[in-house]
């Protein structure tokens, strides 16, 4: 029987409040000294004088793991581990690469940060997969192909969801929950998330089509993702009260969690609990990514919950905490995790390989790193080709030149969508440029279409070189190639202006952005321009970016305040009315951020101006 206890190391000297929960925090008495040596105990990353650590980018180190990017009716079933990617399934909808790495960083070892947005899609596992159909060859063997759907072909074709509609109905076809369900999952994968959600609604107006549970979860996603979350909460109440199950309830959890509102996450797993939904390992997971973004003491809360509530800890869990464990340098603590999760018959896939191999290399153990890679490897690269695309950028990462040109011969051979994304990494790594540029125009070359990704993979490596007018010229290149220019894109052009010490351009092109009404810069774009501005000193332009993303429908959070007060410390000026502003938004300083707010206090007395004062 699995025990969370082992992982954790701690006495048992707490207790658990009430089933209600404002906060989880709230929900356990935890006496501080132990709430510290639980976190502590489980590798975290925790600094009793430096409160919360600023940790925003760690979306792109964990939400891969938890499964933030699918419905909660699939992501359950997808904890599974990495399954080989046929190259023929790929298309211009972008597969997202596992990702671990340094959060402060910004850039993982083997994704990005465009992934995290690419990857916004609902991504079922092959097992649920509706484009997939299983069925079993002559030896026995488990067989998979493709499912073709003729209402997503025709609604792409058309580009006009009540056309299609309308016509399908007059021709007496019939819309079953097969063919509906190939359409959708197409369409999200696309990004065509408006198209999406205008067939549901097509459906529900115009059709008896019986709507499941899973159904109205899906079409409350897409309301999130096209309306945003307010709209999706409405979309909630007009779900009929016998399909308002907890599938539904989670969706909207993730969603909450995806952006990033600290106190809907909390009011909602409180309502979840209050309707006696069993406590699932989703939704705890969904909490262990919002807090490792916003309130990393209160992780130590959940995997405290999840012990009492018997949640049997998944694949994402796990990894989670081992790339906690790596991140804080504890390389024992993190093996003693692995064994754990073999005990409870989780068995170590490429994936988790990957991570281990990372944090031996940050630990400086090459040669344990080596060893897991030639586990990696196994009989050969022909029987196990997606593993290069782990393999590539740990090869680069020690700085290995020759395995890095035999995998990418190799990668050339056997031409793999994500095996060539990782080559470009690699050698971007290396600093090798032209070789990095070569496996990109050979990529493109292959593929009629034009994927988002290797523009993305290149331009991450013209930003970390600051070649700003190569960086330029590939946007035009997209442009011309017909990418549809969104966030993604934006954030790419901001980095790249960053890099290059041109904060004010960055800045203009999420002015010029935020003209498109349909899409919203990401949340990474602005804080990169805001903490420019805050190391600068810059007041006016700081306060200025801290506005654009209250405007952008961003929920102020406590990492703005802090970056926007250093801005004030850099300059030397004090900020009037900035406890008020943060009441207002509902944002109650830590320890560090008191501190920071007793600098800039424009009442503060000076210990001079204390002894003269009568």
């Amino acid at each position: 029987m699995y025990s969370l206890s082992r992982i954790l190391r701690r006495s048992r000297s707490y207790s658990f409040a009430s089933t209600s929960f404002g906060a989880v925090s709230k929900l356990e008495e935890v006496s501080s000294c132990d709430k510290e040596r639980v976190f502590k105990s489980s590798g975290l990353i925790y600094n009793k004088s430096q409160g919360l650590i600023r940790l925003y980018t760690t979306r792109n180190v964990f939400s891969r793991f938890f499964g933030i990017n699918k419905l909660s009716s699939v992501a359950d079933a997808g904890d599974k581990g990495v399954e080989e990617v046929k190259e023929e399934e790929l298309s211009e909808s972008e597969e997202v690469l596992p990702v671990s790495g340094d959060v402060t960083e910004g850039v993982a070892h083997n994704g990005s940060l465009f992934e995290s947005e690419l990857g916004n899609d609902v991504e079922a596992s092959a097992d649920d997969d509706p484009e997939i159909e299983v069925g079993h060859s002559k030896d026995g063997k488990t067989t998979k192909k493709r499912v073709s759907s003729e209402l997503y072909e025709s609604i792409v074709a058309y580009k006009s969801v009540k056309h299609v509609l309308e016509k399908w109905v007059k021709e007496g076809k019939c819309l079953s929950q097969a063919e509906v369900s190939i359409a959708i999952h197409n369409l999200r994968k696309r990004r065509f998330y408006d198209m999406g959600l205008q067939l549901w609604e097509w459906l529900r107006a115009n059709t008896q089509f019986e709507f499941t549970e899973a159904n109205y979860a899906s079409q409350l996603d897409l309301v999130s993702k096209v309306h945003g979350l307010q709209k999706a909460e409405n979309f909630l109440k007009d779900i009929p009260e016998t399909l308002r199950g907890e599938v539904v309830y989670r969706t909207l959890l993730a969603n909450c969690v995806l952006k990033h509102h600290v106190n809907k996450a909390e009011d909602l797993f409180k309502k979840m609990r209050e309707l006696k939904f069993p406590t699932s390992v989703f939704a705890c997971n969904q909490l262990l990514l919002l807090y490792s973004m916003h309130d990393r003491k209160k992780i130590a809360d959940v995997l405290l919950l999840m012990e009492k509530e018997n949640v049997k800890p998944s694949r994402g869990t796990y990894l989670f905490l081992i790339n906690s464990k790596g991140l804080a340098g504890d390389i024992t603590g993190m093996e003693k995790i692995v064994e754990t999760m073999k005990e409870e018959g989780i068995e170590l896939d490429p994936e988790l390989q990957s991570s281990l191999a990372k944090y031996y290399i940050r630990g400086g153990l090459k040669e344990r790193a080596q060893e897991v890679m030639k586990e990696m490897e196994g009989k050969g690269l022909k029987q196990t080709p997606w593993v290069c695309r782990s393999l590539l950028p740990l090869y680069a990462d020690i700085g290995d030149t020759d395995n890095v040109r035999r995998l990418s011969r190799f990668v050339e051979e056997n031409p793999r969508y994500d095996n060539c994304i990782s080559a470009i990494r690699a050698w971007g790594k290396l600093k090798e440029i032209e070789e990095a540029e070569a496996v990109f125009e050979r990529l493109v070359k292959k593929y009629n279409i034009f994927p988002m990704l290797p523009y993305f993979s290149l331009m991450e490596i013209y930003t970390e070189n600051k070649m700003l007018a190569k960086g330029k010229e590939l946007v035009k290149r997209m442009g011309n190639a017909g990418i549809k220019i969104g966030p993604s894109t934006w954030h790419a052009l901001v980095k790249l202006y960053v890099k290059a010490g041109e904060v004010g351009k960055a800045e203009l092109i999420l002015n010029r952005a935020t003209k498109d009404k349909k899409m919203r810069p990401m949340f990474i774009s602005y804080m990169l321009i805001l903490e420019e501005y805050a190391k600068r000193g810059d007041v006016h332009n700081a306060e200025k970016v801290f506005l654009g993303m209250k405007n952008a429908g961003y929920a102020s959070q406590l990492m703005q305040y802090e970056t926007v007060l250093l801005a004030y410390i850099k300059a030397k000026t004090p900020a009037y009315g900035m406890i008020q502003r943060m009441k207002a938004d509902n944002v109650y300083p830590n320890k560090t951020l008191a501190v920071k707010l007793a600098q800039v206090d424009p009442f503060r007395k000076s210990p001079v101006s204390a002894l003269l004062d009568e």
